[in-house]
């Protein structure tokens, strides 16, 4: 089925994804597009800095016109590391506008995973807070490429130290009479977006202005969500998406680097006082608001729909969450990864239809694929995939590595061709691609699609029998004592030997009569009978972003010390 385009200007194929942000603007000017906190009445209420759709298109275009009489222009690619506020979207829409290439690095990476990100790059300019610029100087970040300095907060005296600083930006966007909006087009570079790096040092997704466009008409067309609307979204690239949907962004109090620690009582207030209809949390905040509000039986206000991505929602919280919302409300949890979002979508219906599956060891249902993207299946190799096959394509129901092709997926990774080539597929004629998830899955008979973990995380066990870490795990989250498990494997000797660590509910601890338990729970399926060793973890490590993802890398290690301890006892 083909979408339209809503970020198309005109009929001379220019494609810039700010273009929404003043149609909007013409079409609901005093409509409120961003509310962000700024402290407390005396009567304890938050109080609000409200900014219009009219009011932020005017900014961000004085913004788009100041970045390029400062020398960061069309193709000038700028670290951004700015909190979300008032100031966040003036810039991102700003740089938008102007054909600046934004270089997006979760500040809570590692540093030397950091410097490397950054180095990677290559960018030009720097765009950051002082606390951002002050970290720049001391480690060092692409200190060979960077020309230009733009300092965002603080007292202009502590700009004037690290470079140009706010107050001057604006004042050259207002003397510039330059057109705001570039002529991009669909082809040239939107943005390079770092992944978690789950699996490694993270790799710089290369957006186009045509992905962003055709991402913004999938997540529209699945969404159903309609101008108007109020969004409270808890991870800020999510907010974004907004202007182009007609929302209101409401800006939650939260820290964004660690989104599983949200105040649940903040966000429940501001879900009620903002008449928020729309919201975007990660798999972990979503469990934590679940805990909090459950037992006190608090409503999670209006809210029509919850959007979910960066890991799979566990059933039982999906259903609570469900529970405390009004009539109608679902929660949706759209499969894909950061060179390729959306792939499928699925809600909270169809999810708790198939949740006793997922505890029988089947993976979990990520629904079917979106409107305008293909999914196929191909056996599960490590090596690079020359040239596309019909023929490689596997039947329904035989599990292997998931491939998708559609105009929102990334064709590269900036400045690695070795992981370019290792991920995506060339077609035998033309321009196409397949993008190769790294994930492992398979289709049932109606057309959905089972996740079944990160390929990387595998463990082989022989030329015959390898286990998947979401069947596996499935079979075990299913105790009520427990809260999450992860497969790991763990050599001994000439044999690798699967390991499930377990970290369980607040208030049970993990006991010998656990352990048989989960045994049997594990015998009575054929991919869990034989597995033997269990290990209680107190609480598993998590990525960066979404605070969803287990770091299996550094679990599998942790697991490897104590299966040696115990057999040295």
């Amino acid at each position: 089925m083909a979408l339209p385009d809503p970020l198309r200007v005109g009929e001379d194929g220019v494609v810039n994804i700010a273009a929404c942000l003043p149609a909007m603007a013409a079409q609901q000017p005093e409509a409120v597009a961003i509310c962000q906190p700024v402290g407390r009445a005396r009567g304890g209420a938050v109080r609000y800095q409200r900014v219009t759709y009219a009011e932020l298109n005017a900014q961000s275009d004085q913004v788009a016109r100041g970045l390029a009489a400062v020398g960061i222009g069309q193709g000038v690619r700028a670290v951004l590391m700015v909190p979300p506020g008032p100031q966040f979207f003036a810039l991102t829409f700003g740089m938008a506008k102007a054909g600046v290439v934004p270089v997006m690095v979760d500040p809570g990476l590692p540093l030397s995973h950091l410097k490397t990100c950054l180095a990677e790059a290559e960018p030009q300019a720097f765009i950051g807070s002082p606390k951002a610029h002050v970290a720049r100087r001391l480690f060092g970040w692409a200190r060979a490429t960077l020309r230009t300095h733009l300092v965002v907060g603080g007292p202009a005296w502590l700009a004037g130290l690290h470079g140009l600083g706010w107050n001057l930006l604006l004042r050259a966007g207002a003397r510039s009479q330059a057109s705001a909006l570039a002529p991009t087009r669909a082809e040239d570079v939107a943005a390079i977006l770092f992944t978690s790096g789950s699996t490694g040092v993270p790799k710089g997704a290369v957006y186009t202005h045509g992905n962003f466009a055709a991402q913004v008409a999938m997540l529209k067309h699945m969404s159903q969500v309609q101008p108007g609307e109020v969004d409270l979204p808890t991870f800020p690239l999510f907010a974004l998406f907004d202007p182009a949907l007609g929302m209101t962004t409401v800006v939650p109090q939260m820290d964004f680097t660690r989104p599983a620690s949200a105040d649940p009582q903040r966000l429940v207030r501001a879900l009620i006082d903002e008449r928020v209809t729309n919201m975007f949390a990660s798999p972990a905040l979503l469990a934590a608001l679940g805990r909090w509000a459950a037992p006190q039986q608090i409503k999670l206000g209006g809210l029509r729909r919850i959007v979910s991505a960066g890991a799979p929602v566990p059933p039982q919280v999906v259903k609570q969450i469900v529970d405390l919302m009004p009539a109608g409300g679902k929660v949706f949890t759209p499969y894909g990864a950061t060179e390729a979002l959306p792939v499928c979508g699925i809600n909270s219906d169809e999810i708790l239809q198939h949740a006793g599956r997922t505890a029988l060891g089947a993976g979990v249902c990520v629904g079917r694929p979106v409107a305008g993207v293909s999914v196929k299946i191909i056996a599960i190799s490590d090596d690079p995939v020359g040239v596309w096959r019909d023929e490689m394509a596997l039947p329904q129901g035989q599990t292997g590595e998931i491939v998708v092709q559609g105009a929102q997926v990334t064709s590269r990774y900036w400045a690695r061709p070795e992981a370019t080539q290792l991920a995506k597929i060339a077609m035998p004629v033309g321009n196409g691609f397949w993008h190769r998830m790294g994930d492992l899955g398979y289709f049932d008979a109606e057309g959905r699609l089972w996740f079944c973990g990160r390929k990387s995380h595998r463990v082989v066990l022989n030329a015959q029998r390898t286990l998947l870490t979401i069947p596996c795990e499935g079979v075990f989250n299913a105790h009520p004592a427990v809260r999450r498990t992860a497969l790991v494997g763990v050599r001994g000797g000439a044999q690798t030997q699967p390991v499930i660590c377990v970290e369980m509910e607040p208030g049970h601890p993990g006991t010998a009569e656990l352990i048989e338990e989960l045994k049997r729970l594990g015998q009575a399926h054929p991919h869990t009978a034989d597995i033997e060793h269990f290990l209680f973890h107190p609480g598993f490590p998590v990525d960066i972003r979404h605070n969803a993802k287990i770091g299996r890398e550094k679990l599998a290690v942790w697991a490897a010390k104590r299966v040696v301890q115990t057999r040295a006892l």
